[in-house]
């Protein structure tokens, strides 16, 4: 059992029998009251959102998930597979329980599966992707690292702003927690 004080963002806990996972934490003190905590969860079988406010001395129980890594196969609409690379089980999450992580799959890459209760319920994207850009505006000849970002799109679909030195083709590495640019990608040999 944790505290709602110590809840904190991407924790999994149980509500109403239920696992959820912590979407945002705001600590509210109001006055001469007792402290709460407001929350925001994002149900982790159906993808419903709900929020609830807690007391600061309530006790949640936190929800165990199993992780097991897996290589994203394909998708097929709004289906994508993966496969356990050690068991080779293939399993097939749908658009609403990957969300936003869908653009980071590229072929071959490898994401955590969390499973509860032997289902799965959702994914841990690794922490940074290499996605190569597919459309961006022309070379800025005054662009420097601190100079204005450009928008460029990447070959998942993922619209991300770059420095103005970064061109159609090249390979950039993205934060997959904030989906930001981190920078180029390392050539190669």
């Amino acid at each position: 059992m944790i505290a709602a004080t110590q809840l904190r963002v991407g924790m999994t806990i149980l509500f109403n029998k239920e696992p959820y996972r912590v979407v945002s934490v705001q600590h509210i003190t109001p006055g001469n009251w007792r402290g709460m905590v407001q929350t925001k969860l994002k149900h982790l079988k159906t993808g419903s959102s709900v929020e609830n406010r807690f007391r600061s001395e309530d006790k949640l129980e936190k929800a165990h998930l199993e992780q097991h890594e897996m290589e994203f196969l394909y998708n097929d609409g709004d289906d994508y597979h993966f496969m356990n690379s050690e068991s080779y089980e293939q399993v097939s999450l749908s658009r609403e329980i990957l969300g936003d992580n869908t653009f980071y799959l590229t072929p071959n890459i490898r994401f955590m599966v969390e499973y509860y209760n032997g289902a799965p319920v959702g994914v841990d994207p690794p922490k940074v992707v290499e996605l190569k850009v597919v459309e961006t505006v022309p070379f800025i000849k005054t662009a420097t690292v601190t100079a204005s970002q450009k928008p460029a799109t990447l070959e998942t679909g993922l619209v991300v702003n770059v420095p103005g030195f970064i061109e159609t083709g090249e390979v950039i590495r993205v934060d997959t927690a904030e989906g930001r640019y981190l920078e180029r990608a390392k050539a190669t040999q």
